[in-house]
């Protein structure tokens, strides 16, 4: 079922009350790393002064032990998840040890030739803590542990339910009218995602922020990238190397004919991932010459989480549900998208404009009709990121929609455009100015190509005469902003009890194992 056209000519339907986005929520994952003061990836582990990465709600580690990634519950503001997610980094750097900083860029700093000094995530001797180290090692084994230094921003977004009733009332395909609530919210978000998908180069254009790379990153692989500068490479009009084929990537996934067109469908793609041996996988083997494992399984998803994608439909998980179990239960909460660039010049890794931007796109994808999304035009929109991804800046960047090539210029304003009156309303909505000017500032780096941030990386890579020199002087930076950051006694006393509290889980859990590893290891398998 696809969704219907607006009655009007607007995106926005005219009888849509800005009242009804009043609940809007959303919550924001940024990841960074840890490096030494000689800019190299830091060896030591997780500050014990900041609890257990296994069982803290905010602070945790990603894939890397050096990895830190810092979660903000959701929030009804923008300005209360950025509030949040400061508190969170100002916290994490007077922990930092050893003259260590937080990395500011997508991509990684200093890499020595050794993959294995690349640490994996480690979070105890418990089943659960050995098995999220032993999946880091399976995708260590798989793709590399270069790839998995690799930071992003994922910002989690959800609309009220208010919204979608008042959508299904407004529906004319009597099906749609007669499904529940669960199952027509998931419905009008499954559309947002496939939009979004469509729409990805846009945000790639608008917010990329990995042009270059240090040039220790591509030890070992061949590539199409240029010398910058010593130590540094490029692409001339690359917004994103992050979303390109240097980042994260799955050879295997292509296969997998997972689609976004309903909640079922999705959810047997995934399983049947997560089930299905893959030859390249089985070849590597389960287990070392010791017998130690080195990979959760051969199939092609060792669990659901290894499946790489741009936007995620998510549900909040209950206790022992996995994503999917969620999911099926529940309907989709929330949508997690995912194709966001570290911001190298915020100390956060995100800016207000870059999160009213993802607001009203995320808006106008749920709002705007989006037709089921197929191979064919998933291989269309592959080549339009590639594009992007490479040579989003070049003059004669182009995109191709509904069967014609346009200007990237002049597609991105039309979306833009088209997303005036979704600000608009949202203002209206949260009585602030935000939103317009978020895709006021869009319109600017659509405008001035050097405004993007893409651009202005290659430019301060340039000034600091390199990739390390700059994400140095920007680490520095931020260091003093966090510095700087009052935090409140209250806050303070809440972030050392979730310590505490996170420690004791942990211990707990440790405690509580009453099977061994290998034992949890084969019942899983």
């Amino acid at each position: 079922m696809s969704q219907p056209e607006a009655t009007s000519p607007s995106v926005l339907p005219n009888w849509v009350d800005s009242a009804l986005f009043k609940g809007m929520l959303r919550g924001i994952e940024r990841e960074s790393l840890r490096m030494q003061s000689n800019g190299f990836l830091s060896q030591a582990d997780h500050p014990k002064a900041l609890g257990s990465a296994l069982t803290h709600p905010h602070i945790t580690t990603d894939y890397s032990e050096a990895l830190m990634e810092f979660i903000t519950p959701p929030k009804p503001s923008i300005a209360e998840a950025l509030a949040y997610l400061k508190d969170i980094h100002a916290v994490a750097h007077r922990h930092l040890e050893n003259g260590e900083k937080l990395w500011p860029l997508s991509m990684p700093c200093m890499l020595d030739d050794e993959e294995e000094s690349i640490r994996l995530a480690e979070y105890g001797t418990s089943n659960i803590g050995r098995f999220k180290t032993l999946y880091r090692h399976g995708l260590g084994v798989r793709y590399g542990r270069r790839m998995q230094t690799i930071s992003g921003v994922h910002y989690n977004v959800s609309f009220p339910d208010e919204l979608f009733e008042s959508l299904q009332q407004h529906e004319t395909d009597e099906r749609l009218k007669a499904l529940s609530l669960q199952d027509y919210r998931s419905h009008r978000y499954f559309g947002l995602i496939r939009n979004f998908i469509r729409l990805t180069p846009l945000v790639m254009l608008l917010v990329g922020a990995s042009p270059s790379v240090c040039k220790c990153f591509m030890t070992g692989r061949e590539h199409h990238l240029l010398p910058l500068l010593k130590g540094t490479l490029y692409l001339p009009y690359a917004t994103g190397l992050r979303m390109g084929r240097f980042g994260y990537q799955n050879s295997a996934q292509k296969e997998l004919g997972i689609h976004y067109n309903d909640l079922v469908g999705y959810l047997e793609g995934l399983q049947k991932a997560v089930h299905t041996p893959y030859s390249a996988f089985s070849r590597l083997g389960l287990n070392d010459a010791e017998g130690q494992p080195i990979q959760i399984n051969d199939h092609i998803l060792q669990i659901e989480n290894e499946y790489y994608s741009l936007v995620r439909p998510k549900q909040v998980p209950q206790a022992d549900e996995t994503p999917s179990d969620a999911l099926a239960k529940r309907g989709v909460g929330y949508v997690e998208l995912r194709a966001v660039d570290v911001d190298p010049y915020s100390p956060i890794g995100i800016t207000e404009d870059t999160a009213g931007f993802l607001e009203v796109l995320a808006l106008y994808c749920l709002l705007k009709d989006s037709p089921a999304l197929f191979d064919s035009e998933l291989d269309i929109i592959e080549k339009n990121q590639a594009e992007v991804v490479n040579r989003g800046r070049a003059p004669n960047a182009e995109i191709i929609e509904n069967g014609q090539t346009i200007e990237i210029e002049t597609w991105a304003k039309q979306h833009l455009n088209e997303m005036q009156v979704l600000a608009a309303a949202l203002n209206q909505g949260s009585e602030t100015q935000l939103y317009t000017d978020a895709l006021n500032v869009m319109l600017q780096r659509v405008d001035e190509v050097d405004d993007t941030l893409s651009a202005q990386v290659i430019a301060d890579t340039l000034t600091h005469n390199g990739t390390w020199n700059f994400g140095s002087f920007m680490a520095q930076q931020h260091a003093d902003v966090y510095e700087q950051h009052q935090l409140d006694s209250e806050t303070l006393a809440y972030f050392e009890q979730l310590t505490q509290q996170s420690l004791e889980q942990q211990q707990k859990l440790e405690q509580d194992t009453t099977i061994s590893f290998d034992e949890y290891l084969k019942t899983y398998r």
